[in-house]
């Protein structure tokens, strides 16, 4: 006698009710996926970058956009309840701040690993746009070839001359970590020292302040974030496309180790409710389409190598020499790079 396997007719219907509401539960569950981003980088291009990867992914991104230091403090107040998946910024020295104080997590994936190139990622944090740190000097108060390498803003020469922010800023702090692992830091505060001597003001203003105070003659030359020139050189204001005209820029150290390189970076944070999601993010950063909106809407350029932009004001900039050290290396040196500063008197 053969067994019957079937089910009775109330269970049968009572398993098919159990599979259709666990199909139903994922559904809904793919369609309340979420992602909780907090973003240091303030630029309009910015916004089709989240658009598209909602499009392509039904993940909802809720942002909030912050400077980076109120961002980093209210992830350390909220602790492990916070909300926050991703913390965006833009400086290795930021990024390696809030690494520092133990707010990201280890990232793992095949596809960021072969993108991503190794010099410009740690194992918490990528990039995923770089910038460079120019000189912008008047063309008529100094000569060109006086200001071919950072160390030459320390020379006697330029005294009275040189405009710059403040020391405590990640942007110089990066640079000085830079400085630091190719002269060692007893040269980089000896150069800091001269810097500080050639001061033809107090430090105050961001880059775009140096640039038209170097212009308008107050003085003679300084350093500034490559965007902040193409964002000058694209301007529609007379004004400006007047100052752009009398500065030269110049990519410094090209015959040593190269213009030092900085970056816009992500990270996924240690109690991100939501890591999946986060991780698909970051790799869709490193995505071509991503990459062009990511780094180009900031006049950047990207770090994928086989992503090609054209942004004629950096085009105009011409072809240099990049420093290639690591940024893991470089970020580690901006702790001491601030104490030398602060030795040196650049505040």
């Amino acid at each position: 006698m053969t067994r019957s396997t079937a089910l009775p007719l109330a269970q049968t219907l009572t398993t098919a009710a159990v599979l259709a509401l666990t199909l139903l539960g994922q559904t809904a569950q793919a369609q309340d996926q979420v992602l909780n981003i907090y973003s240091a980088r303030h630029y309009q291009t910015d916004e089709a970058l989240y658009g598209n990867f909602t499009k392509a992914t039904g993940i909802k991104i809720n942002r909030i956009d912050g400077k980076e230091d109120e961002l980093v403090e209210r992830i350390r107040n909220e602790g492990t309840a916070s909300p926050a998946d991703l913390l965006i910024t833009v400086d290795a020295t930021r990024l390696e701040i809030a690494d520092k104080l133990g707010l990201f997590q280890p990232v793992k994936s095949a596809v960021l690993e072969s993108r991503i190139p190794a010099s410009l990622h740690t194992p918490n944090w990528y990039s995923f746009s770089t910038r460079a740190r120019v000189i912008v000097y008047n063309k008529t108060a100094v000569k060109r070839e006086q200001v071919q390498n950072y160390e030459d803003l320390a020379n006697p020469a330029l005294k009275g001359q040189v405009c710059v922010r403040s020391g405590a800023h990640p942007y110089n702090l990066s640079l000085g970590g830079a400085l630091i692992a190719h002269d060692g830091e007893a040269k980089t505060e000896v150069w800091a020292r001269g810097l500080v001597a050639n001061f033809a003001r107090a430090p105050k203003g961001g880059d775009t302040d140096q640039i038209m105070a170097v212009a308008a003659g107050e003085c003679g030359v300084t350093l500034a974030n490559t965007y902040y020139v193409a964002r000058l050189l694209r301007s529609t204001k007379p004004a400006e496309q007047e100052a752009m005209r009398a500065v030269g820029v110049v990519w410094p150290n090209q015959a040593g180790w190269g213009t030092h390189v900085n970056v816009s970076g992500a990270g996924v944070l240690k109690y991100s409710p939501n890591k999946d999601a986060a991780v698909k993010f970051l790799e869709y950063l490193a995505s071509d389409a991503a990459q062009l909106y990511f780094a180009d809407g900031n006049n950047e350029w990207p770090v994928v190598k086989s992503v090609v932009t054209n942004n004629r004001a950096l085009e105009s900039l011409g072809a240099f020499k990049a420093d290639a050290l690591p940024i893991g290396d470089l970020a580690k040196n901006t702790v001491n790079a601030q104490k030398v500063f602060d030795r040196a008197g650049w505040r």
